[in-house]
């Protein structure tokens, strides 16, 4: 369901107009519809492109330094292109088993617990977020104490870590702001709280998840093409899933914030999956552009530039027709086409698919070889 669709009530405008409140549950009646200004509808569209595009953006910078991380915690996930292949398979069948578990369960039961499950996610991703920030607001003088957290199973000979967590004291101010923000939204569900932390899962996923090279970004972002296609428009289940998913898998805005304020309740709505997706092909193409070593981040530019582009097209085709719109059907033609283009006209298609991102650990290793080489002559 995070792979993204753009969901419309019908007879409501916006990406994903929910037409209910915080909570899910209805907010207009039946005689009485509230339709969106056209300040309110636009106030609402910009601020979903706005906050589609902080995530890619600064997730695709901290996606640099995560390449390079050597810190367990911070090791990004590699994506081959068995993985890429695989996932609209797992993601369908995750997809409708949640449409089989709305049906035949109680709907206030699940989202209570995928209210908890989330609730933890939610904590741990917005703190991870923070805390490079934290490191810049603290000064140097500030008490920062090391600590670390270890579970161990069996004894002896026969001992395992089963959690190894290191943190100091500036993850702890972190954790505890992340947990009022939880602790809101548990009980609330307020948009603002769901947003938070949905651009935090939205930037952990840009800046974690690594695509291994740009061919396994097509065949991703291909097959998940074809999923958001069929899910959107050749069946009802993305949008009964999406009307019924009570988590922070999607960013709102309310169309109606300026007559009601923060208490608005009619959303329009943007899935994390269609900032995600292209989001870590974007993050890929930056690293293809720093091996290059040159000072341009010409691959990055034009694949945020048609990253925007693809949204604008998305909201332009839902405001016009008044129908959902699968975001990744204008999203993925020119997040790939666009770069594919430029790598032509610039001679370095071939370069650029050549490509190959290695792991940490690989790094390493092939390092400890190259050294024992060394001393083997």
């Amino acid at each position: 369901m995070s792979e993204a669709e753009t969901v419309p009530v019908p007879e409501m405008n916006g990406i994903g107009s929910n037409g209910t409140d915080s909570n899910g549950t209805e907010a207009l009646n039946a005689t009485v519809k509230f339709v969106a200004s056209p300040e309110g509808t636009a106030l609402a569209y910009g601020s979903l492109v706005l906050m589609a595009l902080l995530p890619i953006f600064f997730g695709a910078l901290r996606s640099v330094t995560c390449s390079k991380s050597k810190n367990a915690s911070d090791m990004p996930e590699t994506i081959t292109s068995r993985d890429a292949a695989r996932f609209p398979i797992i993601a369908s069948c995750t997809l409708f088993g949640l449409y089989l578990f709305f049906k035949v369960f109680s709907q206030e039961y699940i989202n209570l617990l995928l209210s908890v499950y989330f609730f933890v996610l939610g904590v741990l991703a917005l703190s991870h977020t923070m805390s490079p920030l934290m490191t810049r607001i603290f000064p140097d003088s500030f008490p920062n104490k090391q600590y670390q957290l270890l579970f161990t199973q069996g004894s002896g000979e026969a001992k395992e870590e089963v959690v190894n967590y290191e943190f100091d004291t500036k993850n702890l101010v972190c954790l505890v702001i992340s947990s009022v923000v939880g602790v809101w939204y548990l009980f609330k569900k307020h948009w603002i709280a769901n947003n938070l932390f949905g651009l935090a899962f939205a930037l952990n996923g840009v800046e974690l998840l690594h695509l291994n090279n740009v061919s396994t970004g097509c065949i991703l972002l291909g097959g998940l093409f074809v999923y958001d296609v069929f899910w959107v428009f050749g069946t009802n289940v993305m949008v009964t899933v999406a009307k019924s998913f009570e988590a922070p898998i999607k960013l709102v805005f309310p169309q109606d914030l300026l007559e009601r304020g923060l208490n608005a309740s009619n959303f329009a709505m943007l899935g994390l999956g269609d900032i995600v997706i292209p989001g870590i092909f974007i993050a890929l193409l930056l690293r293809f552009d720093v091996s290059l070593k040159k000072n341009s981040r010409t691959y990055f530019y034009t694949s945020f530039l048609a990253y925007i582009f693809g949204l604008g097209l998305t909201i332009f085709v839902m405001h016009t027709f008044k129908h959902a719109q699968p975001a990744l059907l204008y999203l993925v033609p020119v997040c790939i086409g666009f770069p594919v283009v430029v790598a032509l006209l610039k001679g370095e298609l071939t370069e650029m698919f050549r490509y190959e991102e290695t792991p940490p650990e690989d790094e390493d290793a092939k390092e400890d070889s190259s050294d024992s080489e060394k001393k083997d002559q």
